[in-house]
């Protein structure tokens, strides 16, 4: 068992932790490639605790709640060819966050955090692809000993563009599921590509993919989502 604890600055809606990143580090606990799955919105600022048994799978508990499990499953995903850094740049401009924003606070896609402080990856609509898109540039503050972003924060970059390609009325909703698989670790201020497309619709649930390029469009990382949109939105 390991303890955890979300602090402030990793928050998605606001007072829960940000569904990619959290689901980034459980995935650091298992020797597997895992589907993670959020069954409750995860505190911030409050200990809790990671179960890894033996078999790779993953739970996070708060006490006896169950928050979240991880278990393992192969990431099946066609990804679509990269836009180029430019197009990604022009798509962000229009990124419907700037008009309004259900989580402005938000670690990945907010538009109240400065750099250094959210990764401000704001994903727009690429002209003539069924995608968002949006360019990222990971500052220090997300660097391993290595030199290199963290997985975790790899797993955080892929997340909301997802939400942003699920729907664009802005309309707010839960990560349900998440799996990703990172195939090289970007380099701090290595400017980067991030895009979102839908997969299928069923209902108040979304399955998107997500994938991060490098400037030249070579890959780096993807993911595969469930976005839920709830009857009632917890508050924080």
């Amino acid at each position: 068992m390991s303890s955890l604890i979300v602090e402030q600055r990793f928050n998605g809606p606001p007072g829960y932790a940000h569904g990619g990143l959290l689901s980034g580090v459980l995935a650091g606990h298992s020797d597997r490639q895992l589907r993670v799955r959020i069954l409750q919105p995860v505190p911030l600022q409050v200990a809790l605790e990671i179960h890894a048994a033996p078999d790779g799978s993953v739970q996070l508990r708060q006490g006896q709640r169950l928050l979240a499990r991880g278990e393992p499953a192969s990431l099946q995903l066609s990804v679509p060819r990269a836009p180029t850094y430019l197009q990604a740049l022009e798509a962000s401009r229009g990124f419907i966050g700037f008009n309004h924003h259900a989580f402005p606070r938000c670690f990945a896609c907010g538009t109240e955090r400065a750099r250094g402080d959210g990764l401000r990856i704001f994903a727009g609509a690429v002209p003539g692809a069924d995608c968002v898109a949006a360019t990222w540039v990971p500052d220090s503050s997300l660097a391993g000993a290595s030199g290199k972003v963290r997985p975790e924060f790899m797993s955080a970059a892929l997340d909301c563009p997802g939400y942003f390609a699920a729907r664009s009325d802005g309309v707010p909703m839960l990560l349900g599921e998440f799996a990703a698989h990172v195939d090289r670790l970007v380099h701090v201020d290595e400017p980067c590509i991030v895009i979102g497309w839908r997969i299928a619709t069923n209902g108040r649930k979304y399955e998107v993919g997500t994938a991060l390029f490098d400037e030249d469009g070579e890959p780096c990382a993807r993911a595969h989502a469930l976005w839920i949109e709830p009857r009632m939105f917890p508050r924080g």
